[in-house]
């Protein structure tokens, strides 16, 4: 039976069993997942996951329910609106707001991702093949003693429905692609990665070629042997030039988690922190240099957390949360908005149908500036640039933080000269945007995209998407490790 007629039946038995309350919704999940992984040139998972079922909401008498049933017959459904009626009730008179009050979306649309080469245009043997052959690129020489590929494809498609009429159906397609590899010598060993928590994007096997995954296993290999005969990074304070693949990490650990809503008003504060960051802080708080322009845009083709709507059914768009280094709107969803009197955007987001949504990221992005990458190392008289995460800290208040990156080189009277092994730095967001001095033009900026953000209780575990120029801040504290 198509896809689209079993989704079609969902719907009906659950209008025809909705209870008459002040809101109801349904959203139905059924998610796929393959995934292709290679260690040491030997196929170690080959396997394929299928998850299936729904959440249902409602708002009533002022207070909020919802419950998640994989059972999607008209009598799984009942169970679960009766179940989640009954928390609607417990909790009015009791809720953080009075949800009668909060003006729930009615969405009418649709949104797909696009795809020009489908994954299953290749056979499971073509694509195990095209790993495998991967892997046997990574290690050129025996100080290379581990090294892996993966591959990892996600359809998604939900469907969102409202008592009242409101329906919007989506797909994503996902390809994530991931290598390693680990060089030994004399007690030492130094990593090298590309992909993981950077390279996942939407779209089919054409995701590949966008990142040029597969020319990058040679040098992947070329610095990881590098490294293990490098110095370790200095310790002072000197400018630090990062790449696209570490201010994916930046953005998301000291813009991104301290400016959802939920968790500046407190909701976060007994699992996963709270925010530095206040109410009044938004229209008028310096967040960063007047160089610091950020998005939230999942209207980015082909980025991992592209949608046309939210869990909650608000239409998504392009809205700036800090320009010209000013605070201007909170990561805050239609219920947190309203219970702030700020304006927020369309993030919503549940991990799975059986999670409820809260404030998320989506596509949090850093709008390009005008400066080549030549013309920002030119700039540097004492600098280090750093590449790709390996280590991240931050306080509960998302301010002061501590970061380490894989690939460090040294920038000296404005050229690039010696690698460095285990280059860290630390600061505090609260500050250390203000020190941005240098955005890369478009030319130098890169997509990248993470599935595995992790926030709520229970922990839901979510896709976010970055993209980021290299980004040049002056007078950071650095350092090296063991």
């Amino acid at each position: 039976m198509p896809q689209s007629l079993a989704f079609d039946a969902v719907v009906r038995r659950f209008r025809d069993v909705a209870p008459a309350v002040d809101f109801c919704s349904l959203r139905v999940v059924d998610e796929r997942t393959d995934l292709i992984s290679v260690s040491r040139d030997v196929l170690e998972s080959c396997g394929r996951e299928a998850d299936v079922g729904a959440m249902v909401t409602v708002h009533h008498r002022g207070g909020i329910g919802y419950a998640g049933t994989p059972d999607l017959s008209a009598s799984g459904l009942r169970r679960a609106l009766a179940t989640a009626q009954q928390w609607a009730e417990a909790t009015a008179g009791n809720a953080v707001t009075d949800f009668s009050a909060v003006q729930m979306p009615a969405p009418s649309g649709e949104y797909e991702s696009p795809v020009t080469h489908p994954w299953e245009s290749l056979t499971l043997a073509e694509r195990v093949e095209l790993v495998l052959s991967l892997s046997r690129a990574l290690h050129p020489h025996e100080a290379i003693v581990d090294w892996g590929v993966s591959l990892w494809s996600i359809r998604s498609q939900s469907l969102y429905v409202t008592a009242d009429g409101g329906r919007v159906m989506q797909t994503e397609h996902i390809v994530s692609p991931d290598m390693h590899v680990v060089a030994h010598k004399d007690g030492r060993s130094q990593r090298r990665s590309f992909g993981g928590r950077g390279l996942s994007q939407q779209g089919g096997l054409e995701v590949l070629d966008r990142v040029a995954f597969t020319e990058r296993g040679p040098r992947l290999a070329e610095e990881a042997l590098a490294l293990l005969d490098a110095p370790n990074c200095p310790t002072d304070r000197r400018c630090v030039l990062l790449a696209p693949d570490q201010m994916m990490l930046q953005i998301h650990e000291s813009i991104g988690h301290p400016l959802e809503l939920d968790r500046i008003l407190g909701d976060e504060r007994n699992y996963a922190g709270t925010s530095f960051v206040t109410l009044d802080m938004f229209g008028s708080y310096r967040y960063g240099s007047e160089l610091l322009d950020v998005t939230f845009d999942p209207g980015r083709s082909g980025q991992l957390a592209s949608y046309g709507f939210d869990a909650e059914g608000a239409q998504a768009s392009k809205q700036f949360i800090i320009r010209g280094g000013v605070l201007e709107r909170p990561l805050g969803s239609v219920i947190s908005s309203k219970r702030a009197g700020l304006a927020g955007v369309a993030n919503a987001r549940a991990s799975s149908w059986n999670r409820a949504p809260i404030d998320r990221m989506a596509n949090l992005n850093l709008e390009a500036g005008t400066s080549s990458l030549d013309e920002l190392i030119a700039r540097v008289e004492r600098g280090v640039l750093m590449r790709t995460n390996t280590s991240w800290s931050i306080d509960d208040s998302r301010n002061k933080f501590q970061f380490g990156c894989e690939w460090g080189q040294l920038i000296e009277d404005g050229a690039l000269t010696h690698v460095v092994r285990n280059p860290n730095y630390r600061g505090r967001s609260a500050t250390f945007w203000r020190n941005l001095i240098g955005v890369g033009g478009p030319e130098t900026l890169e997509v990248k995209g993470t599935p595995y953000c992790g926030k709520g209780e229970p922990n839901q575990i979510i896709r976010v998407g970055h993209a980021s120029p290299f980004c040049l801040f002056r007078d950071v504290a650095v350092f090296g490790g063991a």
